[in-house]
C-alpha cells in the first residue's frame, strides 16, 4: 500500500497553482476542468504522491482551517534537504513564515503561510 493522492483545501485554485508551482517548485500534473473548479494536482519533481489543490467550498472547511491557523497547526508537511537554504530562497520570494527554522532535536522545522488559507510545515530530518 502507498499514498497515491492527498489533498489540501485552497481558497483559490489558480492562486494556489501559482504558489505551489512558481514559489514552492512543484509541477502541475493534472488540470481537468469540472465546471467552476478543476481536478488540479501538483507533484514534486522528485516524485511521490500527487497533491490535489481542492476547492474549499464545503461549509466544514472554513471553521476547520481557521481553527488550525489560529492554533498555529500546519495542515501539511513537506520535506526539504536543506531547510536554511529553502527558508532563505522562499523568504527572498516574499513567503511569510509563521515559525522560523527551529531545531526540534531529530529535525529542523519551519512553518509558512501558503497564501491560500493553510499553514505548511517544512521539515529537514537530521
Amino acid at each position: 500500500m502507498r499514498i497515491e493522492l492527498t489533498s489540501i483545501f485552497v481558497d483559490d485554485q489558480r492562486k494556489a497553482l501559482a504558489f505551489y508551482t512558481d514559489v514552492l517548485g512543484f509541477e502541475k500534473h493534472h488540470d481537468i476542468p469540472l465546471g467552476e473548479a478543476a481536478w488540479l494536482t501538483v507533484t514534486s519533481p522528485e516524485g511521490g504522491a500527487e497533491l490535489l489543490l481542492e476547492p474549499s467550498d464545503h461549509p466544514a472547511v472554513k471553521p476547520y482551517r481557521d481553527a488550525l491557523v489560529e492554533d498555529g497547526i500546519p495542515l501539511a508537511q513537506f520535506a526539504v534537504d536543506d531547510l536554511a537554504a529553502e527558508h532563505a530562497r522562499l523568504t527572498g520570494l516574499g513567503v511569510e513564515f509563521t515559525q522560523q527554522p527551529t531545531d526540534i532535536g531529530s529535525a529542523l522545522v519551519a512553518v509558512l503561510d501558503d497564501t491560500c488559507g493553510n499553514l505548511i510545515q517544512l521539515i529537514q530530518m537530521k
